[in-house]
């Protein structure tokens, strides 16, 4: 019974993303932070988010302060690496890599040499300690916006201290710094408060950016059921999403890293 439910499940979830066209933030790349630990991994998660529409992925391993230290060097390692195992695949994703940093002190070092892993485009995945705001974070959107570069914030919504907060998100946009939805905040997975901030700047039209955030088979399943239960492409449908502009700067760089 419970195998049939699964079965159905997947098939309710084909295609119903294809139109966001790229999957611009996961953790897909193996064996390079807490996201896929196997190319084998990496191959389910691809295969799954492919399922669901995906046929092009902007890879974004964390780099961070003494936890993963990551840099474009270690992670065109992995892009590398997951390439080779993908080799004779039937319908090959089309893989191209970036980073979300983290900021603290490393970035700084990163903006200082001009060394951040940028998506094509000149985007720059930043993120924040969920239990902590930066108080470097409006600097930090003017240091990478004065390298040339568009900052993107990571999944605004799971901040909690944000919450009770709202106008920050307002400030946040107005400093020029673009915001990118975790797909599953729209259902409970990271809790209730998460979804109901979300909604919310769903509604107020604040979201430029989605991604799945995918790090293991637990997130892919909890993904495969929010896209069954939940109309994702009319809920989406007032944020001026622009996933499928990605497309533009991806032609020319197909598997490749990019970089600053």
């Amino acid at each position: 019974m419970f195998g049939n439910k699964t079965q159905e499940s997947k098939v309710k979830v084909v295609g119903k993303l294809a139109f966001l066209e790229v999957d611009m933030h996961n953790h897909i790349l193996p064996g390079i932070d807490d996201g896929s630990q196997s190319i084998e991994q990496s191959l389910v998660l691809l295969k799954g988010l492919g399922r669901m529409g995906f046929e092009k992925f902007i890879c974004t391993p964390h780099i961070m302060d003494g936890v993963h230290p990551n840099s474009i060097r270690t992670i065109e390692a992995a892009k590398d690496k997951l390439l080779a195992g993908m080799v004779g695949l039937p319908n090959m994703p089309e893989i191209h890599a970036a980073a979300e940093h983290m900021i603290d002190d490393g970035i700084v070092n990163l903006i200082g040499s001009n060394e951040l892993c940028v998506m094509p485009g000149g985007y720059v995945l930043i993120e924040m300690s969920y239990l902590q705001e930066s108080k470097a974070l409006f600097q930090t959107i003017l240091d990478i916006q004065n390298l040339g570069y568009q900052p993107i914030l990571a999944h605004p919504e799971r901040y909690n201290y944000y919450h009770y907060n709202f106008n920050m998100y307002k400030q946040i946009k107005d400093a020029g710094c673009m915001l990118q939805l975790n797909l599953l905040s729209i259902s409970r997975y990271y809790g209730v408060e998460v979804k109901s901030a979300a909604l919310t700047m769903i509604k107020s039209g604040m979201y430029d950016f989605v991604g799945s955030d995918a790090h293991h088979e637990r997130h892919l399943a909890a993904l495969e059921d929010v896209v069954a239960k939940y109309p994702v492409r009319d809920l989406l449908k007032t944020c001026p999403i622009l996933n499928p502009s990605l497309q533009d700067h991806l032609g020319s760089n197909k598997n490749v890293i990019a970089t600053g």
